[in-house]
């Protein structure tokens, strides 16, 4: 008989928290650097930003320690609880706690804090699904009892976070639900037909048209990132200014803190276009720098995944590589114009005290998992 496989209790994966922790430290001095004229021209406060920034890295901190050590296994109990709780924050949206900015509402406002819903749908998504392919196992490779129920539930928080509007969001959340499926065991055949029909509804949601204003919201923002100077001084001037800060940088950059498109060119340089900064400061390979990084922290996230201690850790470990991977290419396709533009943040250097504190107590998690091993 071979050896008895035990499982013990490890300090966890060094690696990926030394890169959590220096992204994090990295993106709080990217967005001081690039919110600085902004800050001062909105708020005449040039440390706005930075010290909204500090405020959630400190609490990302936290949750992330807590998480490290909170047993990943209990997700699985409360797995139902986080889902029904993250559709009713979706739902809350579209009362008078949902709160309005550039066009869209997207979070609730309670007090001094606003909480965005889509963020933490993320999150729960990974979790329930995680938990109902741990149940029932068998079920990945079955179309009524697998990939249909998967289907609704894509529906349900895609839908809710398209009303937003907020598309880029909800393709996140579907991906990462379909490729958890996927992981799970379901059938090739299934994954290229929920591409078909995922291809389909975007390009309806697309030609349908959303949103605020006249026209054609969505088409207009596909078609700008077709021909961004069509429209320079409209629809196509944040990826201009994107590709000219990009194009500035050079080889080597400018050095930190001389960006000439985050003095109130580039809209809102520290939010989802702050590759475009890092790129004219700190140039070519400065980003290549960055994101040799984000390989380097999937490549452990899927080292986690691939040596978790049972079906559970293991797909939960995945869910959060694949939000994890998304958003990285994501961010840098809309960056670079490869793609249309999307609110899809950069993990843990774009400002955004939601996206950091879910990505770091994500981390959390991860790092509880990598505590569990075979001896």
């Amino acid at each position: 008989m071979g050896k008895k496989r035990t499982w013990h209790l490890k300090s966890g994966d060094f690696i990926l928290a030394f890169l959590v922790v220096a992204l994090t430290v990295f993106g709080i001095i990217m967005v001081f650097s690039a919110s600085y004229y902004y800050a001062i021209s909105e708020y005449g406060d040039a440390y706005y930003y930075l010290k909204r920034e500090i405020f959630w890295a400190v609490g990302g901190t936290i949750a992330m320690l807590f998480f490290s050590f909170f047993s990943y296994r209990k997700f699985a109990v409360l797995a139902p609880i986080i889902f029904v709780v993250s559709i009713l924050l979706l739902l809350l949206i579209f009362t008078p706690l949902g709160h309005e900015a550039n066009g869209a509402v997207r979070w609730l406002s309670v007090g001094p804090i606003t909480i965005m819903p889509g963020e933490l749908a993320k999150i729960a998504a990974i979790i329930f699904v995680s938990w109902y392919f741990t149940r029932f196992p068998k079920f990945s490779t079955s179309l009524l009892k697998g990939v249909l129920p998967m289907l609704v539930l894509c529906g349900i928080y895609g839908g809710l976070i398209i009303l937003q509007p907020n598309l880029s969001t909800a393709i996140t959340v579907c991906i990462i639900i379909i490729g958890i499926l996927f992981i799970a065991g379901m059938k090739w055949w299934h994954l290229g037909a929920l591409f078909a029909v995922g291809g389909a509804a975007i390009g309806g949601l697309i030609l349908s048209g959303s949103g605020e204003g006249e026209g054609n919201y969505w088409l207009t923002r596909f078609t700008s990132f077709l021909d961004p100077f069509q429209d320079p001084l409209g629809s196509g001037w944040q990826v201009i200014q994107s590709l000219l800060a990009l194009g500035s940088g050079g080889l080597f950059g400018l050095g930190l803190g001389k960006s000439v498109q985050k003095t109130l060119y580039l809209p809102e340089p520290q939010n989802d276009f702050i590759l475009a900064i890092i790129g004219e400061e700190l140039g070519f390979i400065g980003c290549l720098i960055l994101i040799i990084v984000y390989v380097v922290l999937i490549w452990r996230c899927c080292h986690i995944a691939l040596n978790a201690p049972d079906r559970f850790g293991m797909l939960l470990a995945s869910g959060i590589t694949i939000m994890l991977a998304v958003q990285v290419i994501l961010n840098i396709a809309v960056v670079t114009s490869s793609m249309p533009p999307t609110g899809i943040a950069l993990p843990f250097v774009s400002y955004g005290g939601n996206s950091l504190l879910i990505f770091m107590a994500s981390m959390g998690i991860m790092l509880n998992i990598s505590r569990h091993s075979a001896r």
